[in-house]
């Protein structure tokens, strides 16, 4: 039976960084996820916003997690190289009305602590996004929000992690927690044997009830928000948005916005509607008519035709309204990141950094002498220059052999994401990782190579290649007769 001193459970973004900040302590510590892959559940669905924290209510843990998460951001992007463009946000109002909740919005940013907040005109905001609706008369600009890649955030907190001496095991579904007698600790039996932990770290998304209820607290529920999205082609962008537009936000959701990526794409979404299945990441044509009707107040002459996707992504809404985080009052040796819905991918480097804090605290660890900071280099070949590519394909060919034609991807960069710390197994895996599959033809000429490549370096039949979650394999296998 392995050994550990802290096992999370969760891969997403809060459960990657509460492992990146335990990995700078003198821990074993060890992460499991029931996927194939980190980052699987709210993290790869979401609007990729690092908010300013202006929308909490003051005095919450949302709240100030927000603020203090933005901030480490801010540090954090040049020492994980992490994908972020700081573009601010706006919240616009058409209304009279509208622009009163505006002055309420910044009153309590600045009782936040989010720094300069300003209400600005129409024609201000014009400026800087000229395809807003003439009607839109006022906005509230937070120049400290921006953009990044939720996916790439997790991996490199794994990676970095993992560069620390952290194990990160996958496809490792937790089915018992069960404390000691004596108070020392856990058994944690895992769909790959059991596990004994001195603490168990709680970071399961919208199962953080159930993983909860196993170790023996059942003081909270979690309820799946579904929000679905469109995400149209890069050839959108001029006729949309360069940032982040917010509507004024409602008790339940920050609204259907119209949102600028990192790499280039605008997406419109989400709506915001409670289900009790916790796996529903359908969408549907209600849904699609409600965020285009939603994103057509804001922008009149939507470009439907550059659509290329529709996705869905649920968030963990907690009964208590907040997030839960810090020690069980129930259980000992068990911390809770539970009820982690928007902002949490905003302030997860803060409740990674608090959580590991405390846990050290409680183990008596310390920091380590040699802690590695960042992660290995991740080439990029479209970001490179002429030269840069150069020298790289000299060094290796496989550099020069583009594999996605629509996002420019070469086989050296999928070998390099099969071979990362916590590196991809699966196609979508590749595709988190590096973007082959993402662009216009979405995997339909490159999905094949990447099956392949990923068979050639994980020395496998292609027939075990999966597309993405359990049984979603690609080949035929005549003599199993099964998918």
């Amino acid at each position: 039976m392995k050994e550990v001193d802290v096992v999370v459970i969760g891969g997403g973004v809060t459960g990657t960084a509460i492992l990146s900040y335990l990995s700078r302590y003198d821990l074993r510590c060890m992460l499991v996820e029931k996927a194939p892959d980190i980052a699987m559940g709210t993290t790869k669905a979401n609007s990729a916003i690092l908010h300013a924290g202006f929308d909490a209510p003051t005095g919450s843990n949302k709240a100030r997690l927000n603020v203090e998460g933005n901030a480490l951001y801010h540090e954090l992007k040049d020492e994980l190289d992490l994908d972020i463009k700081w573009t601010g946000s706006y919240v616009v109002a058409k209304t009279d009305e509208e622009i009163a909740a505006l002055e309420e919005l910044k009153a309590r940013g600045e009782a936040n602590g989010v720094p300069g907040l300003e209400i600005v005109s129409g024609e201000k905001l014009r400026e800087s996004e000229p395809n807003l609706t003439e009607e839109i008369k006022a906005a509230l600009f937070a120049p400290t929000a921006g953009l990044c890649w939720p996916f790439g955030v997790a991996a490199a907190f794994a990676e970095n992690a993992a560069e620390n001496g952290a194990e990160i095991v996958r496809d490792c579904e937790v089915i018992r927690i069960t404390p000691e007698a004596d108070g020392s600790g856990f058994i944690v039996r895992t769909m790959q044997g059991e596990l004994k932990a001195k603490t168990v770290v709680n970071a399961a998304g919208v199962y953080a009830d159930k993983v909860s209820a196993l170790a023996g607290d059942d003081s909270f529920t979690i309820t799946p928000r579904k929000g679905e999205y469109i995400l149209f082609d890069k050839t959108s962008q001029q006729s949309l948005v360069k940032g982040i537009i917010f509507p004024v936000p409602s008790k339940t959701s920050k609204g259907i916005l119209v949102c600028a990526t990192t790499h280039g794409n605008v997406f419109i979404g989400p709506n915001a509607n409670d289900t009790d299945n916790k796996e529903d990441l359908s969408v549907s044509t209600p849904g699609m008519n409600e965020i285009i009707a939603g994103a057509k107040k804001m922008i009149a002459n939507l470009p439907m035709g550059a659509a290329i996707t529709q996705f869905a992504g649920l968030r963990a809404v907690s009964s208590t309204g907040d997030f839960i985080i810090g020690r069980s009052e129930k259980v000992k040796g068990l911390y809770q990141a539970a009820g982690i819905q928007s902002p949490g991918l905003t302030s997860a480097p803060a409740i990674g950094k608090e959580i590991a804090a405390m846990v050290a605290e409680d183990l008596g660890a310390k920091e380590k002498a040699e802690y590695k900071k960042g992660r290995p280099p991740q080439p990029v070949i479209r970001e490179m220059t002429r030269e840069e590519q150069k020298k790289l394909i000299q060094d290796d060919k496989r550099y020069g052999l583009i594999v996605c034609r629509c996002e420019t991807i070469t086989e050296g960069e999928i070998c390099d994401a099969i071979h990362r710390p916590c590196g991809a197994r699966t196609v979508d895996g590749v595709k988190r990782r590096t973007r082959a599959g993402m662009g216009r033809c979405q995997g339909g000429f490159c999905g094949p190579r990447v099956a392949l490549i990923l068979a050639r370096e994980l020395h496998l039949p292609v027939t075990e290649i999966r597309k993405d979650g359990e049984g979603s394999f690609l080949y035929y296998d005549k003599e199993q007769e099964a998918y």
